[in-house]
């Protein structure tokens, strides 16, 4: 099993489509290559704001392999293997290991909600059978439950694990994690939600698997880099500006809305398609304005 002991901005990929099971091909190179040109640390392909669940198995796999092949090693790829069936699970973690990815991340399986001895032995029954090593991600929005520290704690015996993603939001909760990551220095925990990035960090945390580096790659991977150099004037700076760019978020009424507001935002600025994988629709002309302004606002988008 490598070792990976990653850190920094690792931004969580949307799936660009041109309709039904169809990949925008050119539009994921040029996505890729944003944030690639813009510093990031690596890349998480497969998640939440990728649409995994709503993607065909066929097209998982061809993101896996165009993911790795446009990105050629310049920085580790991590797919997303969340499932409701493990043997699907393990399938897909196959395919990314045979495509060239460096490692796999699963949330709990999203159906039926599990105890915390069910995630045990989710985890402990699924990573002997993974050919890269393993994040375990932190949704309770999306699957009802919570990975508890003490589980993360058990978990940590496990070799081919080696770290957390958390999307939870709670700080209290986070800096619990941050303890209990102690008792492996190569584990690895990261934060999604991009706002709490300069806390987490500073809480000890190591990075952020934030969305809005795709949008705008330089504003958090220059904050990742103030933070952690103790520039606190760029950091105040630098909040200031994701704050704006957080409005991109808020202008859909529904869960879907932070999807809808990156894909949106990529397409106004001509770098991809900007459909959404099904049941979901992307957002009409007058939010779509609304992006813009925001965008023009951060001088992203000409006025």
């Amino acid at each position: 099993m490598m070792k990976l002991e990653l850190k920094g901005i690792v931004p969580p990929m949307i799936t660009p489509l041109l309709g039904r099971d169809q990949l925008d091909v050119a539009g994921f190179e040029n996505v890729l290559e944003r944030v690639l040109g813009g510093g990031v640390h690596g890349v998480f392909i497969l998640g939440t704001t990728g649409e995994a669940p709503s993607l065909s198995y066929r097209l998982r796999r061809e993101v896996i392999d165009r993911a790795c092949k446009i990105v050629r090693g310049r920085v580790p790829v991590l797919v997303g293997i969340t499932d409701t069936s493990m043997v699907e699970a393990v399938s897909l973690a196959r395919h990314a290991a045979t495509a060239g990815a460096q490692a796999l991340v699963t949330a709990a399986p999203y159906y039926f909600p599990e105890g915390q001895p069910e995630l045990i032995d989710f985890v402990e029954g699924l990573v002997p059978q993974l050919p890269l090593p393993l994040y375990v991600y932190n949704m309770p929005q999306m699957t009802k439950v919570t990975f508890e520290p003490e589980t993360i704690r058990r978990l940590t015996q496990l070799e081919g694990l080696i770290g957390l993603k958390d999307s939870s939001g709670d700080l209290n909760y986070y800096q619990q994690l941050v303890e209990v990551a102690k008792a492996r220095p190569d584990w690895r925990v990261f934060v999604g939600p991009e706002h709490l990035l300069v806390e987490t960090l500073r809480l000890g945390g190591h990075g952020g698997v934030n969305g809005g580096a795709q949008i705008d790659p330089h504003l958090l991977v220059g904050l990742y880099d103030a933070t952690v150099r103790g520039d606190q004037v760029a950091v105040e700076r630098l909040q200031a500006r994701l704050v704006k760019l957080g409005e991109v978020y808020r202008v859909g009424r529904h869960a879907s809305a932070v999807i809808k507001g990156v894909k949106c935002s990529l397409n106004l600025l001509g770098i991809c398609a900007g459909e959404m994988a099904e049941p979901f629709r992307a957002f009409h002309e007058p939010e779509r304005r609304k992006v813009a302004q925001v965008l023009t606002e951060l001088g992203l988008l000409p006025n």
